[in-house]
C-alpha cells in the first residue's frame, strides 16, 4: 500500500488539484478538506503507480501553493488506520508525542517511528484547531518508544517541521481518558 499527501496554502487550488488527481488514477481519498490556517489537505492511498500518478498530478497542478508534500510507496500498515482516528491499546508503559508544524510531517514521522518497531501508533491528529500543527501519539515499551521517537523526531527536524516532542515513561492512569 502506498500513501500520498499534499498540503496547499490555497483552498481553491487544493480542490482543483483534488479533482485532477482523482481523474488521473484510481486512488482512495482518506482526507480532503480545509485545515487551519486556511490550508487545504489531501491524504490518499492506493497501489504504488496510482498514488504516484495522482501525487505528481496534484503537485504539478498546485506547485506554487504546496506547503508540504509526501509520497510513501511502502507505508507501514499501522499508519493509515491512525490517521484522524484513535487506536486503542492496552500497553501503557510509555507514551511519546511528536508535534509538527504540518500534517504531512506527522504522517512521515509516524511511518518512520513505527518502522523502527515495537510500538503502536495510536493517533495521528490532522491540524484541526491547532493552527496548522499536527501530532502523532506513540505507545509501547519504554526502550521501543525512545527508539521510535528518536527516528521520528530526527525526520521532522531534518524537514524543519518539528515543533515539540515529549516522552512520558510510566504515565499515570488518570491521564488515560484524556490521551486515548
Amino acid at each position: 500500500m502506498s500513501l500520498g499527501a499534499l498540503e496547499f496554502s490555497s483552498i481553491a487550488m487544493g480542490i482543483k488539484a483534488l479533482d485532477e488527481m482523482v481523474k488521473i488514477a484510481p486512488i482512495k481519498i482518506i482526507e480532503a478538506r480545509t485545515i487551519c490556517p486556511g490550508k487545504y489537505l489531501i491524504v490518499f492511498r492506493g497501489d504504488v503507480a496510482s498514488v504516484e500518478y495522482s501525487y505528481n498530478k496534484g503537485f504539478e497542478t498546485g506547485k506554487n501553493f504546496i506547503v508540504d508534500n509526501l509520497f510513501l510507496p511502502m507505508i507501514h500498515q499501522d499508519v493509515i488506520p491512525a490517521i484522524g482516528n484513535i487506536i486503542q491499546t492496552e500497553n501503557w508503559e510509555a507514551l511519546g508525542i511528536i508535534e509538527t508544524l504540518s500534517v504531512v510531517s506527522s504522517i512521515e514521522a509516524a511511518d518512520i517511528a513505527v518502522k523502527v518497531g515495537g510500538v503502536k501508533i495510536t493517533e495521528i491528529r490532522l491540524a484541526i484547531g491547532f493552527g496548522g500543527k499536527s501530532y502523532v501519539k506513540i505507545m509501547g515499551p519504554l526502550d521501543a518508544v525512545q527508539a521510535a521517537m528518536n527516528a521520528g523526531v530526527a525526520k521532522a527536524k531534518a524537514n524543519g517541521q518539528l515543533c515539540m516532542e515529549t516522552l512520558i515513561p510510566q504515565p499515570h492512569i488518570e491521564i488515560k481518558p484524556f490521551f486515548m
